[in-house]
């Protein structure tokens, strides 16, 4: 028996008195996503604050999570942009900057919203589950209105990413003797960018940058294919978002680990 929600304009939801109708495991999914969105957010925060370890000299290895690196207390070449003229309070990240414009383009974020909406504020959990919720207001409360800004955090992040590509560029140049060289820590780098840049082109904002309020496509063949191409990637942007989120966090704890001189960066080539 099903009830509907009548507050709702246009029929209003559907309601069951059972807890689920399901005989799956339905919450092992929403239980991963937020272990996942959890570990992340955790790590991150515990890194963040650190403000130690980010830096490896002898190979300019720089932590995504600190770059760019913009406080007076950054290491003179780790801040490849430049330092401001005065030192950070202990509260207040050496990355200030691109923290909170990263944080924005994941949050709101289709993909990540539809994540942590059934994991976390379960709206749903899951098809057949009953919702916590009497109501459903979308995203129309004050907290959720900067949802509709993820396409200008998308311009923001396109920029954070090329600074992380020029971070991942530049340690090919510094080698053991000072020129080219690779170690494993320049391909952890590596293939951290290809992943950001994967999650950043599959973004259903760059699809619209490309493809969006065009009338016909006939007229704009070069437009048309790029949004054929980026919807290739976009059909694969889950996977794209959680292995970056792994890759962010691999490439930190390499370089934490090299910086500290728990081990020692294994060199390739030079």
């Amino acid at each position: 028996m099903t009830s509907t929600d009548s507050t709702r304009p246009g029929g209003g939801r559907v309601r069951i008195p059972q807890r689920t109708l399901r005989t799956d495991q339905w919450w092992l999914g929403p239980l991963l996503t937020t272990l996942g969105l959890a570990t992340f957010l955790v790590y991150g925060a515990v890194r963040v604050f650190q403000q130690d370890h980010y830096w490896v000299q002898e190979h300019h290895y720089l932590t995504p999570f600190y770059s760019p690196c913009l406080a007076q207390q950054c290491a003179p070449d780790a801040a490849l942009f430049g330092r401001l003229p005065f030192e950070f309070p202990f509260f207040l990240p050496y990355a200030f900057l691109s923290l909170p414009i990263l944080l924005l383009f994941r949050v709101t974020c289709y993909y990540y919203r539809k994540a942590y909406y059934r994991s976390i504020w379960q709206a749903p959990t899951a098809c057949a589950v009953r919702e916590p919720h009497r109501s459903y207001t979308g995203e129309t409360r004050p907290l959720m209105l900067p949802q509709n800004g993820h396409r200008y955090f998308f311009y923001a992040a396109f920029v954070i990413t090329v600074i992380n590509t020029w971070d991942m560029a530049v340690a090919y140049f510094h080698g053991t003797d000072g020129g080219f060289g690779i170690g494993v820590g320049n391909l952890v780098m590596l293939a951290n960018v290809v992943l950001l840049w994967g999650y950043t082109l599959s973004c259903h904002s760059c699809r619209h940058v490309f493809g969006g309020r065009l009338r016909s496509f006939g007229r704009h063949p070069v437009r048309y294919w790029l949004w054929s191409r980026l919807s290739v990637l976009n059909n694969r942007h889950m996977w794209f978002g959680w292995l970056s989120i792994a890759s962010l966090m691999t490439t930190d704890a390499y370089i934490a680990l090299v910086a500290s001189g728990t081990i020692t960066d294994l060199r390739i080539l030079n």
